[in-house]
């Protein structure tokens, strides 16, 4: 027979960890499943200055005391893939690892990375999407960040202090992240910018990036930028095959919930990256987390 919980929240990250110490803490048998890595996209982060109580701290070690304090509060936390999920008064859901049921679900799937949807994007040696995994790796080497949000311009950050040169590389002419980490970016020498303009191709030998092929969008003048790596950063989508086989998804594939992150299915809840909201920060994620326990022991009857 599986073993039951009251509340199995699917998503390892702030708001998935978060949802499990506030249902513990309301005295909830609490499981935690998460698939990839605990604490979601931000334990990629080299530094986080915008969570209250931490002038600043690494993304790394703020999910590891997320999981902690989980963890010795009671919750159970397992790495296995959800593989499905059957709905009904008891939920089932079955991993790569086995089953389990509950009375109620949480939903804190997250984001996946976008990607720029070229030839060799997912084979070749060089392509990363994570600069704090895969900077080191090129310490001394010519180096690409592709994007304009907050992530890329502290990617490019990152990187110019391992590697010896970093290209920005932005579709629009204005960035549209954190104004401080771009002042920070233009001091370094060692950083330059190409705006208006789009990856169209990679160039490779043997299996491993050797350059870019980019088209600036405004003169449409073509050129080769060498690089030995290529960070992506150009924004995340909702995990959507799991969400939509369980809730209702809307055309982006996020999940609409209000701000009481109550879904249209009775007994499950959505909270985090992967609900429909217009503000997407670590500290909503935060937020959503509490709600949907606070809402989920409720339905549970506490």
């Amino acid at each position: 027979m599986a073993e039951h919980f009251d509340i199995i929240v699917i998503g390892g990250g702030p708001a998935g960890l978060t949802a499990a110490i506030y249902a513990r803490r309301a005295g909830k048998s609490v499981l935690v499943l998460e698939k990839e890595g605990f604490g979601g996209q931000i334990a990629a982060s080299p530094k986080v200055e915008n969570y209250p109580g931490f002038a600043a701290i690494s993304g790394a070690e703020l999910a590891e005391k997320l999981y902690d304090q989980a963890s010795d509060l009671g919750a159970r936390i397992e790495l296995e893939e959800v593989l499905s999920v059957q709905g009904g008064p008891v939920k089932t859901v079955t991993t790569d690892y086995g089953a389990y049921t509950c009375t109620a679900l949480i939903l804190a799937t997250g984001m996946k990375h976008r990607k720029l949807g070229l030839e060799g994007e997912d084979t070749l040696s060089g392509v990363s999407f994570c600069a704090v995994c895969d900077g080191a790796f090129n310490q001394g080497k010519d180096v690409a960040v592709c994007g304009g949000g907050s992530t890329a311009l502290q990617d490019a950050l990152f990187l110019s202090e391992l590697c010896r040169h970093v290209t920005v590389i932005h579709r629009r002419e204005e960035f549209r992240g954190d104004a401080l980490l771009l002042e920070q970016l233009k001091r370094r020498e060692n950083v330059s910018f190409r705006l208006s303009t789009v990856v169209t191709g990679l160039e490779s030998s043997g299996g491993a990036l050797t350059g870019l092929r980019l088209r600036n969008t405004v003169s449409g003048e073509e050129s080769l930028l060498a690089a030995d790596a290529l960070f992506e950063a150009v924004g995340q989508q909702p995990e959507q095959a799991l969400s939509a086989s369980v809730a209702e998804v809307d055309e982006a594939g996020f999940i609409p919930a209000g701000e009481d992150c109550v879904t249209s299915v009775p007994g499950v809840f959505a909270a985090g990256d992967c609900r429909a909201k217009a503000v997407r920060q670590l500290t909503t994620a935060c937020a959503d987390g509490a709600v949907a326990a606070i809402a989920a022991c409720r339905y549970c009857g506490g």
